[in-house]
């Protein structure tokens, strides 16, 4: 490989990068055709009150189960093919689908489509660490965190398409048929979507994402329980690693609070929350603007981190993302939210893209699954904790100061004591370390 720093174009055009980009693209796309479709389903549709508790209560029954089993996922994506795993997985998150989309059409919502549900996210975490812990594998290492901001930031941003895609589909579908049967047709929708991902993981050779042949070993159920308390060992050696994921997992958590917060305004404080149209709209626009703050984070991330170190730029980021969140606290309107949501976002990106590149450059192909598999356990902890906290906070408006404020508040504390620079530089050789 090139040791210069590739460019975004370059990485885009890279014959082993491009399968993984569009097996990645293509999936998040239709992840926000398949969350609108729920959003509307279950959050906005008149019939239904909608309330911070139903929505953190969705959080958690969406990401608390795979928090639990998560890591022994790590330990699959370190013994077997990533790329069977990806491929696998998308088909899975199809047929899944599937079946939602029949039960939503017969009227059938409850524990059912609880379990569907739970499967189709599921197996989205298992595919999303599988990339994640792949990446590094077929990108540059002097790329790292270029290559990484192009993967999840352009997947985040993708999502966002996708959920405005869903909003079209459904205004056309709105027209000819009922609120239910409408998001049952977005449904099939995102099914289609995710058998086009399956598709393009086809392309990617067998061991060209990892684990490499030399590190396949035979493992027992015994194993895999040591080599969860092992991923949790490697990251207590790399502590400017473990730190970073804190740090990134607590302002994902953060932005989950907001988030709530933003959807109980539009609900039912800037819109009449009998025009669910208008709440989803709303919430689409504030979630866009969120969508450009996180792509113009992870396009100054390298340039941050070459001004300042990596270490630096993450913490300097996570105060940046704490004054983003206090515009909140000043007022609650539909310029400052969105004001809000382009702030935190940017810098909130820049931290998390910057981090992803620091776990990957730490962490040997051998345990980097277990690793994303852990990363991905705190990260959704932190959102079931930020979302019940916030929804017992909220009122039914979701015109509150203490909520944002909190959220900064816990942004702050976390630059100033998890990232201070007597230990968050001391294990990567200085504050100015470049080197992705």
């Amino acid at each position: 490989m090139l040791e210069r720093g590739f460019t975004f174009w370059e990485l885009i055009r890279d014959r082993r990068m491009r399968p993984l980009l569009w097996t990645r693209w293509t999936g998040q796309f239709t992840d926000g055709i398949f969350q609108s479709a729920l959003a509307s389903f279950v959050l906005f549709s008149p019939e239904r009150q909608a309330s911070a508790l139903n929505a953190a209560l969705a959080f958690a029954v969406v990401l608390l189960p795979y928090s639990i089993v998560g890591p022994m996922v790590g330990t699959l994506l370190d013994r077997f093919s990533r790329q069977r795993a990806v491929l696998f997985s998308n088909l899975t998150r199809a047929t899944t689908l599937f079946f939602i989309a029949l039960l939503i059409f017969q009227g059938r919502t409850g524990l059912e489509l609880t379990i569907f549900v739970l499967i189709a996210f599921g197996v989205n975490r298992l595919i999303l660490a599988g990339l994640s812990a792949g990446l590094p594998l077929v990108a540059p290492k002097s790329s790292l965190i270029a290559a990484n901001a192009l993967a999840v930031t352009g997947g985040s941003v993708w999502v966002v398409l996708g959920g405005g895609m869903g909003l079209l589909i459904r205004r056309f579908t709105d027209a000819v048929t009922s609120a239910d049967h409408a998001d049952g047709y977005l449904i099939l929708a995102a099914a289609s979507g995710y058998l086009l991902a399956a598709l393009f993981a086809s392309t990617m050779k067998k061991s060209e994402i990892g684990p490499q042949p030399h590190q396949i070993k035979k493992a027992s159920i015994s194993e895999g329980f040591i080599e969860v308390r092992e991923g949790f060992k490697f990251l207590s050696i790399h502590q400017d690693a473990a730190r970073g994921i804190a740090a990134t997992a607590i302002h994902r958590g953060g932005i989950t609070a907001l988030t709530l917060t933003a959807m109980l305004l539009e609900r039912n404080t800037f819109n009449d929350p009998s025009n669910s149209d208008a709440g989803l709209a709303g919430l689409s626009i504030a979630l866009s603007c969120a969508a450009i703050g996180f792509t113009i984070g992870a396009l100054i991330a390298p340039i941050g981190v070459q001004w300042t170190g990596r270490h630096r730029w993450m913490r300097l980021s996570m105060f940046a993302a704490a004054f983003g969140t206090l515009i909140l606290v000043i007022d609650r309107n539909q310029i400052l939210l969105c004001a809000a949501a382009f702030t935190t976002g940017l810098f909130g990106q820049s931290v998390k893209v910057t981090n992803d590149a620091l776990v990957q450059s730490k962490i040997s192909d051998e345990f980097r699954g277990r690793v994303f598999a852990v990363y991905d356990v705190v990260v959704n902890g932190s959102i079931v904790v930020f979302s019940i906290i916030s929804a017992l906070l909220l009122p039914q408006s979701g015109d509150s100061w203490l909520v944002p404020t909190l959220v900064a508040v816990t942004y702050i504390l976390i630059a100033g004591v998890v990232l201070r620079p007597q230990k968050f530089f001391l294990k990567d050789g200085g504050e100015n370390a470049t080197t992705p």
